[in-house]
């Protein structure tokens, strides 16, 4: 192998590569912390969602750049396209039961997640690390304020 070809290939990663990783781990780290939260309060969405839409949706806008670029409405269609995914998902998160709705939060921090991933993806890193300190702050100061309700009986019980 030669030295050469090795650092042609490295320069390559890192001038055309570098950019996009770094935004995926912004995403990623960013995401965490709200993944982190869901997941400390026994949600079926955590560690591994959180960060995985946050990248997901940073991916795709990042994808699409080459074909999007110098046209707005194009970037605009992909993004329309990736919030209507993570409503899905978020959707998806959602439990209704006999008398309670359960997951609202869960669902609405999917889709500020995706928002995270995207802001990264069109550079708007204020904006990514904005969203994530409102919605941390909503999970994490505000839920103690929230008044718990009593467990619904299982199943057979009552």
């Amino acid at each position: 192998m030669d030295q050469a070809w090795l650092e042609e290939v490295l320069r390559h990663l890192v001038f055309d590569y570098g950019p996009n990783i770094r935004d995926l781990g912004i995403s990623y780290a960013l995401a965490f912390i709200i993944g982190w939260n869901r997941e400390r309060e026994s949600n079926s969405a955590g560690l591994r969602t959180f960060p995985l839409v946050a990248i997901a949706s940073c991916g795709f806008v990042q994808a699409a750049e080459p074909i999007t670029q110098n046209n707005p409405e194009a970037v605009a269609r992909i993004v329309e396209g990736v919030i209507t995914g993570i409503g899905f998902i978020g959707a998806g998160a959602i439990l209704k039961g006999d008398a309670m709705i359960r997951g609202t939060a869960t669902a609405a921090s999917i889709w500020a997640t995706g928002a995270i991933g995207a802001a990264v993806a069109l550079g708007s890193y204020h904006v990514a690390v904005t969203i994530c300190l409102f919605t941390a702050v909503t999970l994490y100061l505000m839920t103690p304020l929230k008044p718990r309700r009593p467990a619904a009986p299982e199943p057979g019980e009552g």
